[in-house]
């Protein structure tokens, strides 16, 4: 089904671009035709998107059928919201005193057709505008009082558009529309589209390449179409049905932000953002895991005012985490009281709260993969050499101990059903649990909401199956939309 390139009046578009069906807003929200083909592109090109003016409701109507708008509501939202374009330019703050250094002026506009600029050398900052802010056509002005600063974004209409940039913009619409998956007879038959969000650059990914090959065949053989995407391809989103995150996530992060956005337009999302928010929390992770008592190492919150208490009534050695902390890093284990002022000084040098943790040695940690509430793989994960942890970060290096996987049957019944229930608490989507087993009983240590899926580790027991059963629990989520 072509898209559909929604105007004010047909009749006066000045423009044609290919390889799309136009109709005017009127006829888009009164012709009952128009309200099949779910997951439809719709790019809303009216002139104004007031609150109930016939763009807003283009865009609104377009949610409720299922279609896919070009800006979405969030989108027509965020652009009235100030707090939101000063969040912005501060986040590019980099990229616009960069870009914009040449410029002598004190006020500046730019024009993003379909995230581009007519400028190359503006390109870079009209995608990262369009990311921020995903409609078709837009402009943005910054101000300069000694730092350049963006102080405005708006929609605009095709009549705004100089008539010297218009081949440009059709150029950029079309090649726009040449990324929406095509499912003609010579392409193979996919029903769905799912974006993998990675980061090639990271040194510890959530999975490998091979993994994320794996991840996409699997896709491929029960008609989901993967595509690996990354941070840059924010403004893409809304071209997908699901959004799966392999990347390391965190609240202050723009795996959040892709997240959200990808949930506010109806997608499928593993890691859905309240699972970033919960997984990534120490803080409510251990007040989730005592209110339900959920077993785990005797665990206290701590603040500046009782820092000192807290840890000498849990004795020594101690862990300490920051709430934010990942991957074994910002955890440090306290030994003795020698020193423990100074220690607990540099750990809240960037925080307002620490948790702090019964240590409890093991010669290694389970983790339980579990998908949609069900148990998904096992694994042993072991210590790195001459560490108390299953990662040791020195100087740079980053070293890790063994693993074993195995099948959830050939894991302990108890660890396995502690896990669960750890994890149900968090959502339906994949985690990974870990936990210990101290004098016998399992103890839950954390949740995490992207749980390592490499080739040759956790799937060493399931195999090409492990791929398949998370491809599918997307099928399944996607079906029952």
């Amino acid at each position: 089904m072509k898209p559909l390139l929604v105007v004010d009046h047909p009749k006066r578009w000045p423009i044609t671009i290919p390889g799309a069906d136009i109709v005017s807003s009127y006829q888009y929200l009164s012709d009952p035709q128009f309200a099949q083909g779910r997951g439809r592109k719709v790019f809303n090109l009216c002139r104004s998107f007031k609150y109930q003016a016939l763009g807003y409701y283009v865009s609104l109507l377009a949610e409720a059928r299922g279609h896919r708008p070009l800006p979405s509501i969030a989108a027509i939202q965020d652009l009235k919201l100030a707090p939101v374009i000063k969040l912005v330019s501060h986040e590019l703050d980099e990229l616009i005193q960069s870009n914009l250094k040449r410029i002598k002026s004190e006020a500046f506009e730019l024009s993003v057709y379909f995230g581009h600029n007519l400028a190359s050398g503006h390109d870079r900052l009209a995608l990262a505008i369009f990311n921020a802010f995903p409609a078709p056509l837009l402009r943005a002005k910054f101000e300069n009082d000694g730092r350049w600063r963006l102080v405005s974004v708006r929609i605009i209409g095709v009549s705004e558009i100089p008539e010297s940039h218009r081949p440009f913009l059709i150029q950029q619409a079309e090649n726009y529309l040449k990324r929406v998956p095509r499912k003609g007879k010579e392409a193979p038959a996919y029903k769905y589209d799912l974006a993998i969000l990675y980061d090639p650059n990271d040194p510890m990914p959530c999975s490998d390449m091979a993994a994320l090959k794996k991840f996409i065949a699997a896709g491929e053989s029960i008609g989901i179409r993967s595509e690996l995407i990354e941070k840059d391809s924010y403004g893409r989103i809304a071209e997908f049905d699901a959004l799966f995150i392999r990347e390391t996530t965190g609240v202050n992060h723009h795996t959040y932000r892709i997240a959200r956005r990808a949930q506010s337009e109806g997608m499928v999302v593993i890691d859905d953002p309240q699972s970033i928010l919960r997984c990534t929390n120490k803080v409510y992770l251990a007040e989730t895991m005592a209110r339900h008592r959920v077993a785990t190492p005797r665990t206290l919150i701590l603040s500046r005012d009782t820092a000192l208490e807290g840890v000498r009534s849990l004795g020594f050695p101690c862990v300490l985490k920051l709430p934010d902390s990942a991957f074994s890093a910002g955890v440090k284990r306290i030994d003795t009281e020698h020193g423990i002022e100074a220690q607990l000084d540099e750990m809240f040098e960037n925080t307002d709260m620490l948790i702090a943790q019964e240590y409890v040695p093991t010669d290694f940690d389970w983790r339980i993969g579990v998908l949609g509430g069900k148990p998904l793989f096992a694994c042993r994960y072991g210590m790195a050499p001459d560490h108390w942890q299953i990662v040791k970060r020195d100087e740079g290096t980053v070293q890790t101990g063994g693993a074993e996987t195995m099948f959830i049957e050939d894991a302990p019944e108890e660890v396995v059903k502690l896990a669960v229930r750890a994890a149900n608490l968090m959502g339906d989507g994949l985690y990974g649990v870990d936990l210990k087993v101290v004098r016998g009983k399992p103890v839950v240590i954390e949740v995490n909401d992207n749980p390592n899926i490499d080739s040759e580790v956790e799937d060493a027991a399931l195999g090409d199956e492990l791929y398949n059963r998370i491809m599918q629990h997307f099928f399944w989520k996607l079906e029952a939309r």
